[in-house]
C-alpha cells in the first residue's frame, strides 16, 4: 500500500470534521438540551441523581484538534430506579387486570394511533439526534423515521384483521369456542444503537398493541433520540404502560431479571448478553424470549454470476451503515476462477464510496458511534493479515479518530477471526473457494443461521443448493443482499442468530397467547354468550356475527 496514497486518505478522513461553525445550522444541536429526562409511571421526570454524558462521534475541529462533542446526558440510574419502573409496569398490568390488558382492541389501536399523530411533529428532532448520536447520513436518519412510522401504522392495520379473523364463534364436538389473542404481561424491550428507534419499535408497539406492559431500555448509543417521544408516550397510554429507564445495563438489568417479574424479553443484540439475561431469570421457563442476535451473513459469487450486479450488492449489503447490521453481508466467498476479477471491481466500488458527515449530500461513510471501534476493526484486519490475508484496496483499513476506512481483506484463512465471528463494521472478508460444498459446509459449521446470498445464472446448480440451504438459514437471497424488509417477510434466524420470529404479523403473535372462551353448545349458553356479546360487557368476548 503506496505510504503517499495512505497519507492522503488520512489527510481526507481528517479533512472531513467540521469546525463548529461549517456544521449546516438545521443540523446543530444544542449542548444541554437534552438532560436527565424519563418517563416513569406516566411522568416525564427529571432525574436528580449521577448521569452519563453523552459523545457524539462526529468530532468537531477546535484549537487545531479533534474531539467528540458532548450532546446531552442521561440518568445514571441505580436499582432502585429501575425498579420502580418495574413496579410501575407491573401495577399497570396487575395480573392482566389493568385498564390497559383489559381493554379492547379498538382502545388499543385508538391510543397507538394518538401516538402516532404526537410522533411525527418532532421528526426533524429525531432524525437530527440519530446523526449526531450514531453517525447515520441524514438520508438513513429519515427513512428510519419513516419506516418506523409505516411499520406502526401497518401494525394496526393488522390487528385489525386479526380481531376480524378471530370475530367468529366455532363450532366443534358439541363446544362452541372464540379463540383470541390475549397478552402475556410486563415486557422488557431493548433494542441496539445501529438502527435505535427501529429496532425498538419492532418490539415496543407489537408488545404495547396487544396489550401488555413495557419497560424500555434505549442502547448506549442512541440514547437520546428517545427523549424528543417521551410526551408522546406520556399523553398516548395509562400511566405504567410505558415507562423508560437509562443506565449501565449490569447496574440495572439485572435487578428487573432476578426479580422474576418480567415476563416477556424483547431483546436485539448479541447471543452472549441474551444467555446471561435469560439465565439471571429465577423461572425462565415462565418468560417468552424474542430475541434477534448476531449473524455471520455469507455471500456466494458462483463463475457465472454477474460480476457488475454481484459487486454492487455486495458493497451495499457489507457496508450500508458502515456494516453495522446483523443482516449485512460479513464474509464474501468468490469461486477462484473469478476471484481476482471479482476483487478489482470490488475495491473499485469500495473506494468509490464518498466520506463525510451525516449532512453531506451522498455520503456512504460515516464516523462510527463506539468508543474505539477503529482499533478494533484494525485488529481483525492485523489479525488476518498475520494469517496471510492482504489488504486488497488501497488505504484499506486507513483511520482517523471515529472515522475508519472500510478494508477489503482477501484470502481469508479459516483459523482467521474475521472467517467465523461477526465484525459488525466496515472489513470486507473475501475468501476463494473451489467447490460449492465448501461453501454448504461452512453455512453448516457456523455458529449463526440467519441469511446468505448467492449470486449466479445457473438454475439447476441454484435450486442444488436452496434446498440445503434452507435447512440452515431463515432467508436465502437470489442475486441481492441480505436484508431485513420488507416488513411483511419474516425476520428470523436458527442457532444463535434469533429465537421467535419478528414480521408485523408474526410479531403480534409473538407478544400475545392464544385464549379462549368455551362452552356447551346448549341454548342456555349461547343466550348467555348473546347476552354478552350483545350488551358488549367483555373486550375480549365480543364479536359483530350473529350467533
Amino acid at each position: 500500500m503506496p505510504q503517499s496514497l495512505n497519507g492522503d486518505l488520512s489527510g481526507r478522513l481528517s479533512a472531513a470534521f467540521p469546525a463548529p461553525e461549517q456544521v449546516p445550522q438545521e443540523f446543530r444541536v444544542e449542548a444541554g438540551g437534552y438532560e436527565r429526562l424519563y418517563l416513569l409511571d406516566g411522568e416525564i421526570r427529571s432525574w436528580q441523581g449521577p448521569v452519563a454524558e453523552v459523545s457524539s462521534p462526529l468530532c468537531l475541529r477546535r484549537n487545531g484538534g479533534l474531539s467528540r462533542p458532548v450532546i446531552g446526558r442521561t440518568p445514571a440510574m441505580d436499582e432502585p430506579a429501575a425498579l420502580a419502573a418495574l413496579a410501575a409496569a407491573a401495577r399497570a398490568w396487575d395480573h392482566g387486570r389493568g385498564p390497559w390488558p383489559t381493554s379492547s382492541v379498538a382502545a388499543r389501536i385508538a391510543a397507538v394511533e394518538e401516538f402516532v399523530a404526537r410522533m411525527l411533529p418532532v421528526r426533524d428532532e429525531v432524525v437530527k439526534l440519530l446523526m449526531w448520536e450514531i453517525g447515520k447520513s441524514l438520508d438513513d436518519s429519515r427513512k428510519e423515521f419513516d419506516r418506523t412510522v409505516e411499520y406502526i401504522r401497518r401494525t394496526i392495520e393488522a390487528l385489525k384483521d386479526v380481531d376480524r379473523t378471530s370475530s367468529r364463534f366455532s363450532l366443534d364436538g358439541g363446544v362452541i369456542a372464540q379463540v383470541r389473542r390475549a397478552p402475556l404481561g410486563v415486557c422488557l424491550s431493548m433494542g441496539p444503537f445501529n438502527y435505535p428507534l427501529n429496532e425498538i419499535y419492532t418490539t415496543l408497539i407489537p408488545a404495547l398493541i396487544m396489550g401488555n406492559t413495557v419497560v424500555v431500555k434505549p442502547p448506549k448509543f442512541g440514547v437520546l433520540l428517545h427523549q424528543p417521544l417521551l410526551r408522546a408516550f406520556a399523553e398516548s397510554f395509562p400511566p405504567g404502560v410505558v415507562n423508560f429507564i437509562y443506565g449501565e445495563g449490569a447496574k440495572i438489568i439485572s435487578p428487573l431479571m432476578q426479580s422474576g417479574q418480567i415476563d416477556v424479553l424483547a431483546f436485539i443484540g448479541s447471543s452472549r448478553v441474551a444467555d446471561i439475561l435469560k439465565h439471571q431469570h429465577p423461572r425462565p421457563h415462565r418468560m417468552r424470549c424474542i430475541l434477534g442476535l448476531d449473524a455471520k451473513n455469507p455471500a456466494l459469487i458462483m463463475p457465472d454470476a454477474d460480476l457488475d450486479l454481484a459487486v454492487s450488492e455486495c458493497v451495499t449489503g457489507a457496508l450500508s451503515f458502515n456494516g453495522q447490521r446483523c443482516t449485512g453481508l460479513k464474509i464474501l466467498f468468490a469461486h477462484e476462477s473469478i476471484v481476482e476479477a471479482f476483487l478489482d471491481k470490488l475495491c473499485a466500488a469500495v473506494n468509490a464510496l464518498p466520506i463525510g458527515m451525516p449532512w453531506d449530500k451522498g455520503v456512504k461513510l460515516t464516523p462510527l458511534p463506539e468508543f474505539n471501534k477503529a482499533a478494533s476493526m484494525r485488529g481483525y484486519v492485523d489479525d488476518a493479515v498475520a494469517r496471510g490475508a492482504r489488504v486488497a484496496n488501497a488505504g484499506g483499513g486507513t483511520a482517523c479518530e471515529t472515522l475508519f476506512f472500510p478494508a477489503v481483506v482477501a484470502p481469508v484463512a479459516p483459523g482467521a477471526d474475521l472467517y467465523g465471528k461477526e465484525q459488525f463494521g466496515p472489513v470486507v472478508p473475501v475468501c476463494a473457494y473451489r467447490d460449492e460444498r465448501e461453501f454448504l459446509d461452512y453455512v453448516a459449521r457456523s455458529n449463526y443461521g440467519q441469511q446468505v446470498s448467492l449470486f449466479g445464472r445457473d438454475h439447476e446448480k441454484l435450486a442444488a443448493l436452496i434446498d440445503p440451504l434452507a435447512n440452515q438459514v431463515c432467508r436465502i437471497n437470489l442475486n441481492c443482499q441480505c436484508q431485513r424488509g420488507p416488513d411483511t417477510l419474516p425476520f428470523t434466524g436458527r442457532k444463535d442468530s434469533a429465537e421467535a420470529t419478528l414480521s408485523i404479523s408474526d410479531a403480534l403473535r409473538c407478544f400475545s397467547i392464544r385464549s379462549l372462551v368455551a362452552a356447551q353448545a346448549t341454548d342456555q349458553s349461547r343466550l348467555t354468550i348473546q347476552q354478552i356479546v350483545t350488551g358488549r360487557h367483555s373486550s375480549f368476548l365480543h364479536t359483530d356475527y350473529i350467533l
